[in-house]
């Protein structure tokens, strides 16, 4: 049974008989009657009674009308949804990102993307890792993945896009004896509270090896969630060394930001699959790229390879 017979067979409910129906549909009769007697073989029983050059539904057709409908309308609805998608006014993309390149650059693709696909829905899973991001992007949980890497990230098996390389900077609170330059060395941290994220991270691996060099830091919070480590700088309760996406939103809340030389990178990229996109996801890559064209600074390092998920 598929969709071509049910509609030859509500035509006939519909017409009234096989000839209207065919004249309707723009077929010949003989093929609308062969549609159905093929239909009436498949399901077993037969789906009209014929009384002289009438048809009249059986019990069997009689509760197949309502079903058929339901089944073309459903359809239909499908169809309307790929279409709406083709030309981007609805729909969904899934991605997930990490925590640094969440702020920036997802924030100015995504306006990009909306301001062009307004009724395109986004959701944004979180990941803490990179291996997290592409993992998601390799098994399909989401189409569109957003990660920062010490080193440039290849995955061969997924197209990459590399958007910037983000410096790492020390943010201060208010009040905070720093340098009035805007670079700070590495050595110049002795004495600092520092609060860091957990280990594995670009920044906490920054913090480990100024502390292993012998610079009298302290770590006096490892924090998981790194929208808690804004909050508490400002608070005056420590200082953090975080990517340069947070910037922006720290010096708008009153923070002072340095420059850590001899300078670190966190190297951002966004990933998908190289086959079977949604056309949102397309155009978020699209965006992203467009995004990679406007940015310098993306990646003037050599890629390395890493010993995990393939990066």
């Amino acid at each position: 049974m598929d969709a071509r017979q049910l509609r030859y067979f509500l035509a006939v409910v519909d017409q009234g008989g096989i000839n209207r129906a065919a004249e309707t549909l723009l077929i010949a009769q003989p093929s609308l009657s062969q549609s159905i007697s093929a239909l009436e073989r498949e399901l077993g029983v037969p789906l009209f009674h014929r009384v002289g050059r009438r048809l009249v539904l059986s019990d069997a057709g009689e509760t197949l009308v309502g079903p058929a409908r339901v089944v073309l309308r459903d359809l239909e609805d499908a169809k309307a949804s790929v279409d709406a998608l083709k030309g981007l006014r609805a729909g969904r993309v899934d991605l997930i990102t990490m925590p640094s390149p969440g702020i920036e650059p997802l924030t100015t693709i995504l306006t990009s993307f909306s301001c062009t696909y307004p009724s395109v829905t986004v959701n944004a899973e979180a990941a803490f890792t990179p291996e997290e991001v592409l993992h998601a992007v390799r098994t399909g949980v989401c189409e569109v993945g957003i990660l920062g890497s010490p080193a440039a990230v290849r995955a061969p098996e997924l197209d990459v896009v590399a958007l910037e390389s983000q410096p790492l900077i020390l943010i201060s609170g208010p009040g905070a004896e720093t340098p009035e330059r805007p670079e700070i060395r590495r050595s110049e941290l002795s004495g600092f509270r520092l609060i860091v994220s957990q280990r594995g991270s670009l920044m906490r691996t920054l913090v480990d090896e100024v502390l292993a060099s012998g610079v009298a830091a302290t770590i006096v919070a490892e924090v998981a969630h790194r929208t808690s480590i804004l909050p508490m700088v400002l608070s005056g309760f420590g200082q953090a060394v975080m990517p340069s996406s947070w910037a922006p939103s720290a010096r708008q809340a009153g923070a002072t930001v340095h420059r850590i030389v001899p300078e670190s990178y966190l190297h951002v990229a966004a990933v998908c699959r190289q086959t079977h996109l949604t056309p949102p996801a397309r155009t978020l890559m699209d965006e992203a790229r467009k995004y990679a064209a406007r940015t310098p600074s993306a990646w003037e390092v050599p890629a390395t390879e890493s010993t995990r998920d393939g990066y």
